[in-house]
């Protein structure tokens, strides 16, 4: 809550909910005015665009006021509801145009990271993006106190580093000893859109076109008015800002799998798991970025520059029931298949039931979708900005190729691979292309991982 804090100790100001997000959309609220809370009681339900949260009471008292309706945006830094009490108020508090920001500290040497540019959307569980402090206890995600456990790391005695004194999981390796996670890079800023510029006055009056009104229907038996809030607004904005910015081409072709199903057969008898054909593209994606990292890359529209990562970070592009989500692998390129399926279920399964942490959400450098695991085979993905590529990979299907001059019956995956041409030439996504369906004939050389 650090940064938005009323001086009216009778006005509650709607906190930072995690590092970039400056508004909620209302959910419900869970108390009426007059009625008396305690201190932890949650007031609110709230959903922004990374998370599902819970807004406690930061004390006990009487409830006067609720300053918004369900469906309402609140802004971050404005009030959000007032108690009554000796230091009662008339009337909200003043509206705060610029609230002030809380960054975490960039670990890597450069610029503070104040937006999520890694993800189109996630969600995460518990109060205030599931990070709790009570007293004596740090300020930590679930996940992070996870790790202190299975370390042996007090995690009460450490010092945060992260947001408002969060600690977080590279202060719990450092305090075990252990090496803490590579540092992500931090993604460029977005500019700010240019102010639309006012119609000259010159302009003859007939060569002003006036667009009809949008009728928007009453909903009825036949319509349904369905507001775009929360998650839905989010991948809206997310993927129009996608198009409106990056280049978009494809390249499309088919890649033989039938290695790859017999291997990912036999390697799941002898390891007891179910093997899917992703974590055999995911890995071959992995080797292909190492020699075009080009592909590995985002774009600084504001400084005009490319900026190539040096480690992978993959992520998933996840179909829930809450909207479209990108969980991250970190480091996928230290990862064997066997460990890539292992990952790649359990971020799938975390971002299903929101019980992802942020950090699981955030930094991916090259993003793969799974659409086949529905229907379909080739597409046209739109690129999760500010990456400049992402793979698509459709439905196994069987069909007939000719091989070394003999015709036999093959397992096909069809792979669509998407860049921002800005960047990545058409020649080399589709050597990208070439080299990843090549790989996947071998399948065994992708079991291990491309470094350790």
């Amino acid at each position: 809550m650090a940064g938005h804090v009323s001086s009216d100790p009778n006005v509650f100001i709607l906190p930072d909910l995690g590092e970039g997000v400056h508004e909620a959309e209302l959910i419900s609220w869970k108390v009426k005015p007059g009625d008396t809370v305690e201190e932890h009681d949650v007031v609110a339900e709230m959903e922004t665009d990374k998370a599902l949260v819970e807004v406690p009471s930061p004390r006990d008292g009487v409830i006067k006021e609720l300053c918004g309706n369900v469906g309402d945006i609140l802004k971050v830094g404005e009030p959000a509801w007032t108690y009554e009490g000796a230091g009662d108020v008339s009337a909200p508090a003043p509206r705060v145009s610029e609230p002030a920001q809380v960054v975490e500290p960039a670990t890597n040497g450069s610029a503070p990271n104040t937006e999520d540019d890694g993800t189109v959307v996630g969600t995460m569980g518990g109060t205030l993006g599931a990070v709790s402090k009570e007293g004596g206890k740090a300020l930590a995600t679930p996940a992070v106190r996870r790790i202190a456990r299975d370390l042996g790391v007090d995690i009460d005695s450490l010092k945060g580093s992260g947001l408002a004194g969060r600690v977080t999981e590279r202060d719990v390796r450092a305090a075990q000893g252990g090496s803490a996670p590579a540092p992500q890079q931090a993604p460029a800023p977005r500019p700010a859109p240019a102010p639309a510029q006012p119609l000259a006055t010159t302009v003859p009056q007939q060569q002003i076109i006036e667009r009809p009104p949008v009728l928007i229907p009453e909903s009825s038996g036949d319509t349904q008015i369905i507001p775009m809030r929360g998650v839905r607004r989010t991948i809206a904005n997310r993927l129009r800002q996608s198009v409106d910015r990056a280049v978009h081409f494809s390249v499309m072709d088919d890649a033989d799998v039938t290695e790859v199903d017999e291997t990912r057969r036999t390697l799941g008898k002898a390891s007891g798991e179910s093997l899917s054909y992703l974590p055999f593209v995911a890995a071959a994606m992995m080797r292909a970025l190492q020699q075009f990292p080009s592909l590995n890359a985002f774009v600084d529209d504001e400084n005009e520059q490319i900026v190539r990562h040096a480690r992978i970070h993959l992520g998933i592009a996840a179909d829930t029931e809450h909207g479209l989500s990108v969980p991250v692998v970190h480091n996928a390129d230290e990862m064997g298949v066997l460990e890539l399926s292992r990952h790649i279920g359990e971020v799938a399964r975390m971002v299903r039931d929101r019980s992802i942490p942020r950090e699981r959400l955030v930094g991916s450098t090259f993003t793969i979708s799974n659409v086949g695991s529905y229907a379909g085979r080739y597409a046209t993905p739109i690129i999760n900005y500010p990456e400049v590529g992402i793979l698509a990979a459709g439905r196994v299907r069987d069909g007939v190729v000719a091989d070394k001059g003999a015709i036999r019956i093959a397992k096909l995956l069809p792979l669509s691979l998407t860049c921002d041409h800005r960047c990545v030439d058409g020649a080399d996504a589709a050597r990208c292309l070439g080299l990843i369906i090549e790989l996947l004939k071998r399948p065994n050389d992708l079991l291990t991982p491309l470094r350790g």
